[in-house]
């Protein structure tokens, strides 16, 4: 499906508009680009028989979409289509431990993404959305595992959200109180950053002799998360 390049800044809409803390807010796309690109779990908001229903699921992204997927039988993948959903991602990069409680908070990177999600029904978007997905959690994985099988695609419900309706906010740096009359107290503040990587690959049990890990999989040890 070919759609317009997004334009190189968030357009403001009522939902995305920054009413607090407006100076942690970026309208950079770029910024959403990055956020996004660091993680692939996010948390689909949508209302599911008169109820808000929040789910953790899987995302790939490109440049003008965030992907997500389920099995037909998900009763907020049913409703999705129909409806308007919040989709956030949020990268906790730290603690912020202030001289007093009021001033206390986290350094941050969080995007919320609204609209009306459609449902991929042509197979080669679908293939393609897929291995966004895939590609996205493991760099590699794609080519290297079974693609799906045609009894397999029919079970997974593969979601396409604009990346037109988005709002980004981002927290970094100290605590704001350094200047204040609790610099006076001596108690100690500042940050504890929080950085999450990925451990040493753990083979399945079932593995038959010989089988080595493969260097893309390799490739994820040590690094980052977010």
């Amino acid at each position: 499906m070919t759609q317009s390049p997004l334009s190189p800044e968030l357009s403001p809409s009522d939902r995305t508009r920054h009413r607090r803390l407006r100076e942690q807010g970026s309208k950079d796309r770029g910024a959403l680009d990055s956020l996004l690109a660091a993680g692939f779990m996010c948390h689909v908001g949508v209302i599911v028989d008169g109820h808000p229903m929040v789910v953790p699921t899987v995302y790939g992204a490109d440049d003008l979409h965030l992907y997500f997927h389920g099995s037909v039988a998900s009763r907020s993948l049913v409703a999705a289509p129909e409806a308007t959903v919040c989709v956030t991602v949020t990268h906790v990069d730290g603690l912020v431990l202030a001289r007093s409680v009021f001033e206390h908070g986290a350094n941050y990177r969080s995007a919320m993404i609204y609209g009306t999600p459609r449902v991929v029904v042509d197979p080669e978007e679908k293939l393609s959305g897929l291995r966004c997905l895939t590609e996205q959690a493991t760099p590699g994985q794609w080519d290297y595992a079974r693609r799906p099988n045609r009894k397999e695609l029919a079970a997974t419900t593969l979601l396409a959200l604009s990346l037109a309706e988005a709002s980004v906010k981002i927290r970094t740096g100290d605590p704001d109180d350094g200047e204040g009359p609790d610099a006076e107290l001596g108690l100690w503040a500042g940050t504890v950053p929080l950085v999450t990587t990925f451990g040493e690959p753990r083979p399945d049990a079932g593995l038959a002799p010989g089988i080595i890990t493969p260097p893309h999989v390799l490739d994820r040890t040590g690094t980052r998360l977010g």
